[in-house]
């Protein structure tokens, strides 16, 4: 083959012969040089299509025989992974709840926390188990069901038992099982005895306790005042309602602290003792009423006492 090359710049033709086995060569050279840069491209492609994530290339690598199945693996493996992890965070926050209502259902009850502490890892052991094996995906899912099943039972159990704690607590505080002045003798007790004025046999509703005028008289149990004013047997007087239909009465008080509608607390002072009203001395007289019914104060204060004698001594005239 010949090649005539014709150009102004040339001051004659050029001729250019080529052979058979030149012509195989460059067309050899051609093809490779060609190949190579296709491929480049092509790897070029297919690595910024695999960075951005391309929908389309995935598909089309899963689509190639044999990688289909790792694939799938792949992307099985990682759902439940990324399944397995949202239940976990679940758990997590569940059992960080069950901490702290395990903790204040052992204080409402009473439990040492160091003796059972909810934060702490319980211990385990045993032997060795001969038949062990790995747990596969679908094993570990189904655990991580059945615990955060158990984590949700619990914590509704120990919301239940934390409810009923708190109403127990509450209406103990409410119970008349303080002694409203701090004496230790009482010169007439509940029950029937001689009128002080009268000599007559008649019902005392309440006990007496003896104390220097002035003595701050607290509130047995917490409440809300329904009555706080004169009468004319008891003068100065004051009566808390408790709840549950129990209320308490504190009379002859030379001073008041507290009005209608008030809510004391447990202890806390609300008047002091007197002699105003039908006494014969400085004394409080206290009344413990259920059901509008009067009942011997002694029953609470000595609930309140634990058991063995109650404090004071009771002399009826």
């Amino acid at each position: 083959m010949q090649i005539i090359l014709l150009h102004r710049r040339l001051a004659q033709a050029r001729t250019l012969t080529l052979s058979d086995r030149r012509i195989v060569l460059y067309a050899v050279l051609v093809a490779v040089l060609f190949v190579s840069l296709a491929a480049g491209i092509a790897a070029l492609v297919v690595r910024y299509a695999l960075q951005t994530h391309s929908p389309v290339v995935r598909s089309l690598f899963e689509a190639v025989p044999g990688a289909d199945g790792d694939a799938k693996k792949e992307r099985f493996v990682r759902e439940n992974l990324d399944a397995m992890a949202v239940k976990l965070g679940e758990m997590q926050a569940q059992l960080m709840r069950l901490d702290a209502l395990g903790g204040r259902v052992s204080g409402l009850a009473g439990i040492d926390p160091q003796e059972f502490d909810f934060r702490a890892a319980p211990a385990r052991g045993g032997l060795e188990p001969a038949d062990a094996r790995r747990s596969s995906m679908g094993d570990l899912k189904a655990e991580l069901d059945k615990v955060a099943l158990d984590v949700e039972h619990r914590g509704d159990y120990l919301d239940a038992v934390e409810t009923e704690l708190i109403g127990a607590t509450l209406k103990s505080k409410m119970m008349p099982t303080i002694q409203p002045v701090d004496v230790t003798y009482n010169a007439s007790g509940f029950g029937m005895r001689l009128d002080p004025f009268s000599g007559l046999q008649a019902m005392h509703q309440g006990i007496d306790f003896v104390a220097q005028p002035g003595t701050p008289i607290v509130a047995a149990a917490g409440g809300v005042v329904i009555a706080s004013e004169w009468h004319h047997d008891f003068g100065n007087m004051i009566e808390i309602d408790h709840g549950n239909d129990i209320t308490t009465l504190y009379a002859h008080a030379s001073k008041v602290y507290v009005r209608v509608g008030d809510i004391v607390k447990r202890n806390q002072h609300i008047a002091d003792v007197g002699s105003t009203g039908r006494a014969t001395g400085a004394h409080l007289h206290f009344e413990v009423h259920v059901k509008n019914v009067a009942q011997n104060p002694e029953k609470f204060l000595h609930a309140d006492r634990g058991a063995g004698t109650p404090t004071g001594t009771t002399a009826t005239r």
